[in-house]
Parts: C-alpha cells; sequence; structure tokens
C-alpha cells in the first residue's frame, strides 16, 4: 500500500538536511514534497507569474537560490499564492493538490488539499497552522514499509515533529 510520511520541519535547514537525507538513500525528487510560507519578499526569489488556475492560486516558477540548493532539488517548486492564505513555496506532488485546492475556492487552501491527499481533516488543520506559523511540511510518497521506515528514521534522527503517516488517496490523481 503506498503511504505517505509527513513532518513538520521547524526551519528551512532542518528541512534542507532532511531532504538531503532523503536524497542521498535514493528518494526521487518527485517523490518528496515540501510547503513553507514564501517570506522572502522579491529580494531573494523572482517569480514569472503564469497560471492557468482562473479563480484564484497564482502559480509561478522559483528562481534564484533563496530557498536552498537542496530544497532546489525538489520536482516542481514554484511559488502558489492562496487568496486569503498568503504566498508559498511547494514542491512535489503537494504543488499540484494545492493548485487544485486553490481553485476549489473556501473548501481548498491547504487544509483542503492536505484532506484530499489521505490526511485527517484535525490533523491537516494542524499542519496547516503550524505552516501558517512558519514551519515547513514535507512528505514523501512510499511504495513500500522499507521506504517507510527509512522516511520515519530520518525524520526522528533530524528532529522533525508531528510525523504521521497517511495512506494515499488521491496523490497520484492530483
Amino acid at each position: 500500500m503506498k503511504n505517505a510520511i509527513y513532518c513538520i520541519a521547524t526551519s528551512r535547514e532542518q528541512a534542507e538536511t532532511i531532504v538531503d537525507q532523503l536524497r542521498s538513500v535514493g528518494f526521487a525528487s518527485g517523490a518528496i514534497s515540501a510547503l513553507l510560507p514564501d517570506t522572502s519578499g522579491t529580494r531573494d526569489f523572482a517569480h514569472e507569474q503564469h497560471t492557468k488556475l482562473p479563480e484564484g492560486a497564482t502559480a509561478g516558477t522559483v528562481t534564484g537560490m533563496g530557498v536552498g540548493a537542496v530544497l532546489g532539488w525538489l520536482a516542481g517548486i514554484g511559488s502558489l499564492a492562496i487568496p486569503g492564505v498568503g504566498p508559498f513555496i511547494a514542491a512535489g506532488p503537494i504543488m499540484a493538490a494545492l493548485g487544485g485546492a486553490a481553485v476549489g475556492g473556501a473548501a481548498g487552501g491547504i487544509t483542503g488539499a492536505l484532506v484530499g491527499m489521505g490526511i485527517p481533516e484535525y490533523e491537516a488543520k494542524h499542519y496547516d497552522g503550524k505552516i501558517k506559523s512558519g514551519n515547513v511540511l514535507i512528505a514523501v510518497h512510499t511504495d513500500t514499509s522499507e521506504e517507510k521506515k527509512a522516511v520515519e528514521e530520518i525524520y526522528k534522527r533530524a528532529g522533525a515533529e508531528d510525523i504521521k503517516v497517511a495512506s494515499e488517496k488521491s496523490v497520484a490523481n492530483a
């Protein structure tokens, strides 16, 4: 059964450490998602505003190294502005889920995207609050119990918080 293993990194540096360790044990960039607030302003990031989302979210490409080389390695990294929520940097499958959720309006946003990816609503709301307060959500999509165990070990060694496992429902369809 496919799972997604989530955690909260309390800093970008901790997130970079976790992603680097995941990369070093062989996880592909497309299997790892990260979501963090974009508090950098335009000095650190250049955004190309291209969107196919007609009702709200603006997705763009992040250029420059403001997120750091390791987070920059993740697939599909870009900026995402969710109306009423704010600007975020997202990478991996969560980027597509957030884009779709943002188009959905009030039921969307971070909580809606996370629920759509298989996280129970109360946990999704908890993660939403953590992300909005400056933390980094990291998710790894695994196919085997060995991969799941490896991810959990990396999270624990790095001191990550709020480690949870969710069975994937719609990540593959996101």
